[in-house]
Order: C-alpha cells, then sequence, then structure tokens
C-alpha cells in the first residue's frame, strides 16, 4: 500500500518534472529549426502532379524559389510555376506542446495508479457477500430469499458508513429478488 510519505515524494518529483519541462527550453535562446518551417502547396502544373514542399528558412526567404528544391520545370516555366504555389510561413512552440504531452501523460499516469491502487484495496474493504452469485434456477432462487430474511444479530450495529452502504445494498437486492420472482411467478400464470 502506498503511504503518506510515498504520496508526498509522487508529489515532488511531478513538481520537478514539470518545473525541469517549464524551465530547461527557455535555456535556449533562438528557435529550433522544428519551430519555423516555410511550407508551400504547389498544384499539378502540365504533366507534372502536385506536392508540397516544407524548408526551414525565414519568413522573408518563404517563397517558392527558395523553397521548392529541385524544381521540377524547367527555367522559363519557373515563374508560371511558381506563381500557382501557395507558400505559408509557419512557426509552433515544440516547448507548449511537450508541456501539454507530460501533463497529459501524468493525468494519465496518475488515474492508472489510482485504478491499481483501488484493485488492490478494493478486496480488503469488501466482504465475501452471498448475494451476488448469479441465480439458476427456483431452488437457488428460494435459498437466497430465505437467507435474506433471516434477521440480523442484535450485537451488529451500522456504525461506518461502509456497513450502511452495504446494508441499502443488501435491502435493494432482496428487493430486486422479490420483484423478479413476482414477475416470473405472473409470466408463468399468463403463459
Amino acid at each position: 500500500m502506498l503511504t503518506q510519505h510515498s504520496w508526498e515524494n509522487m508529489k515532488i518529483l511531478w513538481l520537478a518534472a514539470v518545473a525541469w519541462c517549464v524551465l530547461a527550453p527557455p535555456a535556449q535562446a533562438s528557435k529550433s529549426l522544428e519551430d519555423i518551417r516555410c511550407k508551400c502547396i504547389c498544384p499539378p502544373y502540365r504533366n507534372i502532379s502536385g506536392h508540397i514542399y516544407k524548408k526551414n528558412v525565414s519568413q522573408k526567404d518563404c517563397n517558392c524559389l527558395h523553397v521548392v528544391e529541385p524544381m521540377p520545370v524547367p527555367g522559363n516555366d519557373v515563374e508560371a510555376y511558381c506563381l500557382l504555389c501557395e507558400c505559408k510561413y509557419e512557426e509552433r512552440s515544440t516547448t507548449t506542446i511537450k508541456i501539454i504531452i507530460i501533463i497529459y501523460l501524468s493525468v494519465v499516469g496518475a488515474l492508472l495508479l489510482y485504478m491499481a491502487f483501488l484493485m488492490l484495496v478494493d478486496p480488503l474493504i469488501r466482504k465475501p457477500d452471498a448475494y451476488t452469485q448469479p441465480l439458476h434456477n427456483e431452488e437457488e432462487n428460494e435459498e437466497s430469499r430465505s437467507l435474506a430474511a433471516a434477521p440480523a444479530p442484535t450485537g451488529a450495529r451500522a456504525n461506518t458508513v461502509l456497513e450502511r452502504v452495504e446494508g441499502a445494498q443488501q435491502r435493494w437486492k432482496r428487493q430486486v429478488q422479490e420483484q423478479r420472482k413476482t414477475v416470473f411467478d405472473r409470466h408463468k400464470m399468463l403463459s
């Protein structure tokens, strides 16, 4: 089981990871090549199929002449071909993307840890329940009904929330069993 001390260690580790992701990338003064690019979309031209060209260039060099390499048309058709191409300068922040992914994975990981914790603790909290076994025939139904009708020992008190919830659950199960029996009896009578 995870103790309070281990939960605190996990919190500190998570905060350190987030702080590292936030503080480490600003140490790089210039943008990396993945953060900026020029993208030119060129449609089909004569016998040449359409194509998308990407290149890491500055914003002032974001045009067909600097991005489209190798040029698919001969020298005299370059200007006509470049007029058809649409070039856009794109800028993104890979640091922000990395931080969002780390936060997302941290939340998913925390939820998975919580699920595993509950799967380990749930059998320890729950008591064996005689009423959860499926009913296969009328005899088993009658037997479980007689067990449910038996009064609880007088010394037992519902003093915890868990015991009160389990008591309410048992009452609900008895009511469902009674309703099933009534419905099946009526069904047999009508058939």
